[in-house]
Order: structure tokens, then sequence, then C-alpha cells
């Protein structure tokens, strides 16, 4: 059964999940209408209970960043750590380096190698790269 996706905007460079499980090392985000199971670090204490609607921001080291011309947004794999991430540039920010990437839901992808800059892209480009591991998420206070 497909549960109703959420309705009310919020800020684009949020996700927004049900937190489907709490553990001593990570926790457990799934999106609405997919079967994504995202294993996060949390970044502070989470205090939303399980079942129950979260918001946040989930950054991730990216190797180097490509410009692709074809595929669609995604995220891999369906359940566990982030991999491999696909999606549409929503902003850049030059002064940190990062870019946040629509896959399914917002991330924020830090660009490790040093000869990309963040100016080097713009929204709307459709960006694929692998993700180092520690994907974090940080609970909107």
């Amino acid at each position: 059964m497909l549960h109703p996706a959420p309705t009310t905007p919020i800020d684009p460079s949020l996700s927004r999940g049900v937190l489907h499980e709490v553990s001593a090392s990570h926790i457990v985000i799934e999106f609405p209408n997919t079967n994504y199971l995202m294993h996060l670090k949390p970044t502070s204490p989470i205090t939303t209970p399980v079942g129950k609607r979260i918001i946040g921001t989930i950054t991730v080291s990216a190797r180097r960043v490509d410009i692709v011309e074809t595929g669609g947004k995604y995220v891999e794999p369906v359940t566990g750590r982030p991999r491999r991430v696909q999606g549409r540039v929503v902003s850049t920010d030059a002064r940190t380096n990062n870019l946040v990437v629509d896959a399914g839901m917002s991330l924020h992808l830090k660009l490790t190698d040093p000869r990309q800059r963040a100016d080097g892209f713009k929204p709307g480009d459709l960006v694929s790269c692998d993700v180092l591991e520690g994907a974090t998420f940080s609970p909107q206070s």
C-alpha cells in the first residue's frame, strides 16, 4: 500500500522521510512512496519517535562528480548506506564547495576531488557520482 506523500512544501535542500529504526551506530530513514531504507549517521541526538516524520540534511562525500546526459534520479543501494547517487543539481555553494542534488530526496554532496569546484556545475545539471562511507543526517531543529 502506498503511503500518502507529503504535500507541504519545505526548503528544497532538506529531506523529509519517516524514521524507521534507531541503532547505536546509525539511523534508518524511509522515504514516502519508495522502497528506500537509507542508513545514515546522525550528527546530533535523534528525538523523533520511530514511525514519525523527520526532516533534516543528508550529507555525503562525493568522489568525482560527472555531468551525465541520460538516466533518472536514484540512490544505490535501495537499502543500506548510500554508495552511488544520480540526480539534478538544485543549488551550488562555491564557499563550501557543495552541491545540493535532488536524487528522490535532497542530498548535499561535498566535492572531494581537488580538480572539481561547485561553481563548475549549474542548477538543472544531471550529475552522477560514487560516495564515500560516512553519510550523515542532521535533523532540522
